[in-house]
Parts: structure tokens; sequence; C-alpha cells
């Protein structure tokens, strides 16, 4: 008979004083929880992608930050523009699920059948284990009017900047040094090697199909210690040198650049949306370090090779 595997608290301590998964049966007259129970008492399920074990994937689940069952249908939130408001919060309808034979089957739209082993940890954090593709994604429950969007933006920003086929630049600062990246009017993020980005020095105003792309390097988001709501933006230009800013985003469709070095900040608006599949999250820490009191971040690295843009 198909199971439920649920981590049934007074079970445990009773039997050990360590944390095991324990399997129960759906029609066990004493056991009044259920699968559907389990998976719908939360709002949203927050998908803890760097804790999935295992060497298989489920793309709909890689590619989501947040997923919901209402009454047999499956929501996802996959981007990070609109979330908290799309679909009132739930994100957009994915697939159906059942959970009528004791396992959770999803019927995604565009991914077709999975069956799910769940294995509730505490009340509040499950497992979906899929033996088949030998995956297992680690969930965290949340009601929605707990849970915090801002930091799950800020959490996964680089996949942000990935949301949008191009950046154009709206803004300079009248304040701040003349600088090479004054000339750059146009960045796109990419998830090729993870991290690639590419800059334009093509006229403000050109359309995305004939921006012609001049550099093409690497880049990286940092966080800073004590800020949730700032990031630190590095662009490798590969033998050119890097040019690094402080990152902070004014609303789902721009963001403000503050080139550290030359005092210069910048603002770019995003130019074709795009649904972006998600990958991983790697976070990097930057240490906050202040000379003069203001908020600012320094990076200790080799002396910069300076591009020259004439």
């Amino acid at each position: 008979m198909k199971t439920l595997k649920l981590l049934f608290a007074t079970l445990i301590i009773g039997i050990s004083f360590s944390s095991c998964s324990v399997i129960i049966d759906d029609n066990d007259p004493y056991y009044n929880e259920t699968l559907e129970d389990v998976i719908t008492n939360y709002d949203l399920w927050y998908i803890d992608y760097n804790k999935t074990s295992g060497t298989g994937d489920v793309a709909f689940l890689s590619k989501a930050f947040t997923i919901s069952f209402r009454n047999g249908r499956i929501f996802a939130n996959n981007n990070l523009v609109g979330i908290g408001t799309t679909g009132n919060g739930y994100g957009i309808q994915i697939g159906n699920y059942d959970t009528y034979n004791g396992f959770l089957e999803v019927n995604h739209k565009l991914d077709g059948y999975y069956d799910f082993d769940v294995i509730q940890i505490t009340s509040d954090r499950i497992k979906l284990k899929d033996n088949y593709n030998n995956v297992t994604y680690y969930l965290e429950g949340y009601q929605k009017f707990s849970f915090d969007f801002d930091q799950i933006f800020y959490d996964n920003i680089e996949y942000f900047l990935q949301e949008y086929n191009v950046w154009a630049k709206t803004f300079t600062s009248n304040s701040g040094d003349l600088n090479e990246f004054d000339n750059e009017n146009f960045l796109a993020f990419t998830p090729e090697n993870l991290t690639t980005f590419y800059s334009s020095q093509d006229e403000v105003g050109t359309q995305i199909a004939n921006i012609y792309w001049d550099y093409v390097g690497s880049y990286a988001v940092f966080d800073v210690q004590g800020y949730d709501n700032l990031k630190i933006l590095t662009l490798n230009y590969d033998s050119y040198g890097t040019e690094e800013f402080e990152l902070s985003v004014i609303n789902d469709g721009k963001i403000s650049l503050y080139h550290i070095d030359s005092g210069t900040t910048y603002e770019f608006n995003g130019r074709g949306y795009i649904q972006y599949l998600k990958n991983s999250s790697a976070k990097n820490v930057k240490e906050n370090v202040s000379n003069d009191g203001r908020k600012r971040t320094k990076v200790q690295r080799e002396t910069k090779v300076r591009r020259n843009l004439k």
C-alpha cells in the first residue's frame, strides 16, 4: 500500500533521540493528518535550492522560488519580477496535483507527470523526493502574511538581473569623476557559464535587436554584511580589468549602480522581460569597509588594468 512518510514527533521521542522519518498509513484511524493536510497547511513553500541533494533534476522545481498547493492546482513563483503580486502572491499556475494514492502526483503543464514521496521533517519543513530522477528538494512552509518577499528578492538578485534581455542606461549623475564606464549604455546578464555579462557603447535608444555588444566578461553579485537591500556587483572585463558597483533596486524594472572608484551613480531600466530558468544560487559575502563613515564597500584585489575605450 502506498504510504505518506511523516515525521511523528511523539513516536520518535518514544523510540530514540535521533530524528528520522516514520512511515504512517494514510488509512490509520488514529492518525488524522493526511498528505493533503501537510502540503496545504502553508500558503507558500519556499524551495531551499542550496540544500537539494541527488544527481537528478526536476525542472519545474529547480526554476521555482516558491510553490503552492491549492485545491488540486499547483502554483509557482518562477521569477523575481512581480514576486509578491503575481497571482495574489502565489505566482502562476503550472499544473495540477493529486494526493489520493498517498503520493504527491504532479501533472505539470509542460514537463508532464511526476511522483514524489513527501517526508515531513518538522511542522513547517518537508522534503519532496523523486526516486525516479534521484533528487530530493527541501521546502520551508510560510503563510503569505508572514513571508518576506523582499528578502527573497534580494537573496536571489543575481537572477533578477537575468530577467530582462537588456538593461539600458537612463541616468548618469553630475557628481563623480569622469571614468570609462561613462561610455557604457547597455548591459545584459545571462546564465551562460553561470555568470556572463555583455556591455555595449551603442547610442541611447538603440533597439535591442540592433545592439552591438562590445565586451563580454563574467559578473558576480556579493552580499554586504549589515545591509539587506544593498549588493556589490563586479563586472570583470577579462584582460581589461574589473569595475565595481554598489547595486540597489529602485523597482521591478530599474536598478541603481554606484561606481565605487569614481563616485558616479547610474540608473538602468530593464527592457525585454523574460522568464528565467534558475540553475543554482551561490552567495558571496564582502566585508563592509568605510574610512569616512559612508556606506561604501571596497574589494581587496590586484591592481586594475584600465580599459582604453577611445
